[in-house]
């Protein structure tokens, strides 16, 4: 771990032993592997494990690392967020929506360096490639089902009843996002990168229509963001709520999709020219089909859109983790690594718009 990341373990243990009910020290710190963004790290203490999810030091695009808003969303699905307001025997509308406990959030950066919240530590099996090679035909089909099943769920949320309606400003939700992401790009913009160039001219003529849905969105769902039970095709939690706001409830349903025409790599590991029937992983039509009937949602018409509009977005992240890497103060020592997938990215999403 570089010293920029290493944790002052005999002040931080003293500050969580003030700060997190039963916290004891004291701990050792295990960094996770991955993460492109935030780092996140294992705690295991003389009290037991936690987790740990910072902003990274040093200079940083305004808007983008936001601990604190993944600590609210926490706060807003565990129940935290409107405690006390349920009348007796009334269930959690978002129960369905499976989170770590959230525990304590540090907006001091004088204790660590930056920003940092702590959960508790959620037990389980992470999965980081699509194609799910560790499982059977049969359980990666289970385990997508799972999967589209918490979309739709997610799709469902009543956002009033999690505490959560002022999360984001109103408004046409694919109109902010193209404008957030192109002033993103622009901010971390190391080379012209024509396709990048076409989808910032072509997505604002091709927004659809308003349509008044508000859904929360994670932004960033994927198989490498879940945790499963390790006994059976369940989700223990969804983690990485960095991208979160709200929004419309297609635009997780699109993003989780984009590994169907991502090519197969060890950085942003995609399933295109996987053989998807043989392995048991549903195609993109079952995916959507799935989604529509549980949902009630159809994304159909603006598909093309969809998905365009994702791989113009994760192209820009991948091109701020670029920026971050030559700054020196990406997460993951794969950041140049997943900053150059910037041009062939995008080069998808005009694909996909056509």
């Amino acid at each position: 771990m570089s010293d920029a990341l290493a944790l002052p373990q005999a002040e931080l243990a003293s500050y969580l032993e003030t700060h997190v009910a039963g916290f004891r020290g004291p701990f050792n710190a295990t960094k996770f592997k991955g993460g492109q963004s935030n780092p996140t790290y294992l705690l295991e203490a003389a009290s037991g494990r936690y987790v740990l999810r910072r902003k990274p030091p040093g200079k940083l695009l305004a808007s983008a690392h936001a601990v604190d808003r993944e600590f609210r969303v926490l706060r807003a699905l565990t129940g935290q967020e409107l405690a006390g307001t349920l009348r007796a025997g009334e269930a959690l509308a978002y129960s369905a929506v499976p989170v770590a406990q959230p525990l304590h959030l540090c907006t001091d950066n004088a204790v660590i360096g930056s920003m940092f919240y702590v959960m508790q530590y959620v037990p389980g099996r992470s999965l980081c490639d699509p194609a799910l090679p560790e499982l059977t035909s049969a359980a990666r089909a289970a385990h997508y089902a799972a999967a589209l099943d918490a979309l739709v769920a997610l799709a469902q949320l009543d956002v009033a009843a999690a505490g959560l309606t002022d999360y984001a400003k109103p408004g046409n939700y694919f109109a902010r996002q193209v404008s957030r992401w192109s002033e993103q790009y622009r901010a971390a913009e190391t080379e012209p990168i024509e396709a990048m160039e076409t989808l910032i001219a072509w997505l604002p003529g091709a927004l659809p229509a308003d349509d008044g849905r508000v859904a929360l969105v994670h932004g960033d769902f994927r198989i490498d963001n879940l945790i499963w039970d390790a006994q059976a095709p369940r989700l223990a939690a969804i983690v990485d709520w960095e991208l979160s706001t709200l929004g419309h409830p297609h635009a997780d349903l699109a993003y989780f999709c984009m590994a169907l025409r991502l090519p197969r790599n060890p950085v942003l590991p995609g399933l295109a020219g996987v053989d998807r029937a043989v392995l048991g992983i549903p195609d993109e039509t079952a995916m959507i089909d799935r989604f529509a009937a549980a949902s009630g949602l159809d994304p159909r018409p603006h598909w093309p859109f969809l998905l365009a509009f994702q791989f113009f977005r994760l192209a820009a992240i991948a091109q701020g983790v670029l920026k971050r890497a030559l700054q020196g103060n990406a997460s993951s020592e794969r950041a140049m690594q997943a900053g150059a997938m910037t041009r062939s990215i995008a080069e998808l999403g005009v694909a996909a718009a056509r």
